[in-house]
C-alpha cells in the first residue's frame, strides 16, 4: 500500500551495501540527492524525487551491511555442557540480529513505518537474494502493508539500474530457502561435530588445545561440511607428493651441429623405464649412423586462442597467478570496484556474453588509456569485437567486465588498480583475435627410430599485444630440406632422469578441484580456502602452496582410516546439488533437511561410537608427523600433544624411553619446590607411564 504525500507516494530503497545505495541514488538522480546520516553510522541515507511504478515518488535509499541476520541454537543449546553434541541435529533454531547491526534494524524499522513500497537493490546471487529475504522480513514486521519489490541488475549503470527499476520483480522464495537450508544444514553439521572432536580431544590432548595455534581465539577444533572437503584436497595432494617413489627413465638425445647452430631432435619414443632396451637402441642408431637423414619437412598454422570471457573462477586463478594475490583478496577488491560503477557483477559463472550486450560501447571506454588505448582502438578498427564465448551461463549475470575507463589515480590503490587492469585487458583480449603463427616440423630418420625438431614463427600476436599472462613465443629452427643426408655432425646420447612428484596445491589448484568436485559455489570457494587457514589446518610455503598442520593432517587421516569420507567431495557435492534443486523448486527445504541431516548424523553416531579409535589414530597421525608440527617463536618444531613450557632431558628416559620432563613439586609440605623428573606425556592421558626419579639423584 503506498503512503502518499499531496499524491506523492514514499518509497523505500534498500542496497546490500553503503557503497552500492549511494552509487544508486547518484544514477536515479542524476547527482541530485540529498545525504543524511541514518542510526547506523555505516549505512548513510540519500534521499531524491523520482518515478516508481508509474507513480511520482519521494525516494529513501539506505543500505544493510551483508547479511543482518545469523542462525543460531536457542541460548541453552549454545551451553556445551547442557546438551549431547547428537542432540544438535533437532535442537531448535532461529535467527537473531547479529551484533552490532542493531542499528541496521532500527533503521529499517524507523524508515519501513514511513513509507508504503519497498524496493530490494541486493546483489542478484544467492546470498543477496537471502538478504533481500532478511530485508522484505524486517521491513513487513515493521509495517505489514508495504508492497516489496526486487530491482535484478549486474552492473551498476545508468541503463541497468533504470532498466531495473522499470522492470521489477518481486523475490525469489525458493533461492531464499536454499540458503536458508544451507545456513541451517551447515550450523547443525558443524556444531555436532565440532563438539564432539573438541570435547573428547581436549580431555585425551589437553596440551594440544592449551597451546596450539590453531585456538588461539577458540578453544575448539572445527569441522565445516565444507571447509573439511576442502582441507581433504590439501591433504591428498600432500599424501600423494610424500609416497610418492621417483623411478628413474633414459631416452635417447639427438643433436645436429649445421652452419654453427645446434639443433635438438626429439626422439619418438619418449622416455623408457628399460635403460637395456634405450642402450640397444642406441647402438641400433650408431650402427646406422651413416643413414640418417631428414624425410620429412612440413609448415602447419598454428594459433593461440584467445582467452573466454571471464568468469569469478578465471578472475580468481588470474589474479593468484598474476598478481600473486589470495582469492579473498582479489574478491574484495573487485566487490569495491563493482560497487564504484566500475565493472560488472564479480560473482558470476557465465562465460558467454549475451547478444544484447553492446561490447563496443565499453571498448571505446578504454581508447583514451595510454597504455591499452591503442588496442581497443585497433579492435574498433578492425570490424569491431569479436568475443571467443565459452560454454557456461548461471542465466543470472553476464561475465565480468570494465564499465568505464579509470584511470590509475583515481582508484588511489594501487592493489585495486592491478585487479581492474587484470579484467580490462582480460576483457579486450577476449573481443580481439587469437595469435597466429606457423610450425616448422623436421622429421629426421636413424635407421628405424625417428626424431623430429620444431619450431615456431609468429606472424600475428593477435590478443598477446594486451594480455602478456599468456607466453606464446618464437622459436628458431634450422633450415633443412627433404631428403637431405645429416650423418655429418650428428650426435646421438643417452639422457637419464628421474620422474618427479605433483606440486603441493597452490590456492588456483585448489579452486578449481573445488569447482571441478562441486564444493561450494564461485562466491564461497574464497571464503572456504581462508578459513582452513584461520583454523590453522593448513597454511602456505614460501612458494605459495599448501601444506597441511600436524593437526589438519591428523584430523582428515583418522576419518579417514575409520573409513568414514567426510574430507572427500562426495557428501558436500551431494548436498551442493539439493540446494539447486531448491533454487529450481524441484525439491523442498524440509525435503533436503529431512535427507542430508539423515546422512551426516548416521555418520556421526557411528564415530561416536568409534571415538576411542578415532583419538588412538589422531595421536599416531600426529606423532608421526613430526615435519608438519607447528615451530615456536624460536623457530623450533613442537609437538601439539606436549606442553612447549616442559623442560626436557634428554639424558633422563622414562619408561616410554623418550626425553622425561622437569617437574616442580607445588604441593606444600617438605618436599615444595623440589624438582623431580616424570613422563612428559599428558598427566590426564591414560598412556602416561609412571616413571618418577629426583633431580638430585642424577
Amino acid at each position: 500500500m503506498n503512503k502518499l504525500i499531496n499524491g506523492t507516494a514514499k518509497v523505500l530503497f534498500v542496497a546490500e551495501k553503503n557503497e552500492a545505495a549511494k552509487s544508486i541514488a547518484k544514477v536515479l538522480s542524476q547527482g541530485n540527492y540529498s545525504r543524511r546520516e541514518g542510526l547506523s553510522k555505516f549505512n548513510k541515507i540519500y534521499e531524491f524525487e523520482g518515478n516508481v511504478l508509474g507513480r511520482k515518488s519521494i525516494i529513501s535509499t539506505t543500505s544493510v551491511s551483508g547479511h543482518m541476520l545469523t542462525m543460531d541454537f536457542e541460548p541453552k543449546y549454545k551451553k556445551w555442557g547442557y546438551v549431547v553434541a547428537s542432540q544438535l541435529f533437532e535442537a531448535p533454531v532461529k535467527k537473531y540480529v547479529i551484533d552490532g547491526l542493531k542499528d541496521v534494524e532500527s533503521s529499517l524499522k524507523n524508515y519501513s513505518s514511513k513509507n508504503g513500497t519497498l524496493v530490494i537493490w541486493t546483489d542478484c546471487d544467492r546470498e543477496g537474494e537471502n538478504i533481500g529475504g532478511e530485508i522484505a522480513n524486517t521491513c513487513s514486521k515493521f509495517n505489514k502493508d508495504i508492497d516489496i519489490y526486487r530491482a535484478r541488475f549486474s552492473e551498476i549503470t545508468p541503463h541497468a539500474i533504470k532498466d531495473a527499476l522499470e522492470n521489477l520483480t518481486k523475490l525469489d522464495q525458493n533461492v531464499i530457502n536454499a540458503v536458508d537450508c544451507r545456513t541451517e544444514l551447515d550450523l547443525r553439521i558443524g556444531a555436532a561435530f565440532t563438539r564432539l572432536q573438541t570435547i573428547y580431544l581436549k580431555k585425551r590432548f589437553p596440551v594440544m588445545l592449551r597451546y596450539s595455534n590453531a585456538n588461539k581465539n577458540n578453544n575448539f577444533i572445527s569441522y565445516g561440511s565444507c571447509q573439511f572437503p576442502t582441507l581433504g584436497f590439501v591433504v591428498d595432494r600432500y599424501v600423494a607428493v610424500k609416497n610418492f617413489i621417483p623411478e628413474r627413465f633414459w631416452k635417447l638425445r639427438s643433436f645436429h651441429m649445421k652452419d654453427n647452430i645446434k639443433t635438438e631432435f626429439t626422439w619418438e619414443r619418449g622416455r623408457l623405464f628399460s635403460q637395456t632396451d634405450v642402450e640397444s637402441y642406441l647402438t641400433t642408431c650408431k650402427d646406422n649412423l651413416s643413414s640418417a637423414k631428414i624425410v620429412s619437412v612440413t609448415k602447419n598454422p598454428k594459433s593461440k586462442k584467445r582467452p573466454a570471457p571471464m568468469d569469478t573462477i578465471c578472475l580468481e586463478k588470474l589474479a593468484i597467478r598474476v598478481l600473486k594475490m589470495s582469492a579473498k583478496k582479489v574478491m574484495d577488491l573487485a566487490e569495491k570496484l563493482y560497487s564504484k560503477g566500475y565493472i560488472s557483477y564479480p560473482r558470476t559463472e557465465t562465460t558467454i556474453y549475451p547478444e544484447k550486450l553492446d561490447l563496443s560501447t565499453f571498448i571505446n571506454k578504454q581508447v583514451a588509456n595510454p597504455f591499452w588505448g591503442h588496442f581497443a582502438d585497433e579492435i574498433m578498427n578492425n570490424g569491431g569485437p569479436k568475443p571467443k564465448n565459452g560454454k557456461k551461463s548461471d542465466k543470472a549475470h553476464p561475465p565480468i567486465y570494465p564499465l568505464v575507463h579509470v584511470k590509475k589515480d583515481e582508484l588511489q590503490d594501487d592493489e585495486m588498480f592491478s585487479v581492474y587492469e587484470l579484467i580490462v585487458r582480460h576483457f579486450l583480449a577476449c573481443c580481439s583475435r587469437d595469435a597466429k603463427g606457423q610450425e616448422t616440423t623436421i622429421t629426421m630418420t636413424v635407421g628405424e627410430e625417428i626424431f623430429k625438431a620444431s619450431g615456431l614463427n609468429i606472424e600475428d600476436k593477435g590478443y598477446l599485444e594486451v594480455y602478456p599472462y599468456d607466453n606464446w613465443a618464437s622459436k628458431m629452427i634450422q633450415k633443412y630440406i627433404e631428403g637431405e643426408e645429416i650423418s655429418g655432425n650428428l650426435e646421438i646420447d643417452i639422457h637419464e632422469g628421474t620422474t618427479t612428484p605433483p606440486a603441493l596445491l597452490n590456492e588456483s589448484d585448489l579452486i578449481g578441484l573445488m569447482d571441478k568436485y562441486g564444493i561450494g559455489t564461485d562466491a564461497t570457494h574464497a571464503e572456504h580456502i581462508e578459513t582452513i587457514q584461520k583454523r590453522k589446518y593448513c597454511s602456505l610455503d614460501k612458494d605459495r602452496r599448501f601444506v597441511p598442520s600436524a593437526i589438519g593432517f591428523a584430523l582428515v587421516e583418522s576419518y579417514n582410516l575409520l573409513g568414514y569420507q567426510l574430507s572427500k567431495p562426495n557428501l558436500r557435492a551431494d548436498l551442493e546439488k539439493d540446494l539447486l534443486l531448491i533454487c529450481k523448486g524441484e525439491k523442498t527445504k524440509e525435503d533436503v533437511l529431512t535427507h542430508q541431516l539423515d546422512n551426516y548424523k548416521r555418520i556421526f553416531e557411528n564415530v561416536e561410537g568409534q571415538i576411542e579409535v578415532f583419538g588412538d589414530y589422531f595421536e599416531n597421525e600426529v606423532k608421526n608427523n613430526s615435519n608438519l608440527w607447528e615451530k615456536n617463536n624460536k623457530g623450533i618444531s613442537q609437538n601439539p600433544l606436549q606442553d612447549p613450557d616442559l623442560k626436557l632431558s634428554e639424558s633422563v628416559k622414562c619408561h616410554c624411553n623418550k626425553p622425561s620432563a622437569i617437574y616442580t613439586v607445588k604441593k606444600s609440605g617438605p618436599s615444595n619446590g623440589k624438582l623431580f623428573y616424570a613422563c612428559a606425556t599428558s598427566l590426564s592421558h591414560d598412556k602416561r607411564c609412571n616413571f618418577f626419579q629426583w633431580c638430585e639423584q642424577n
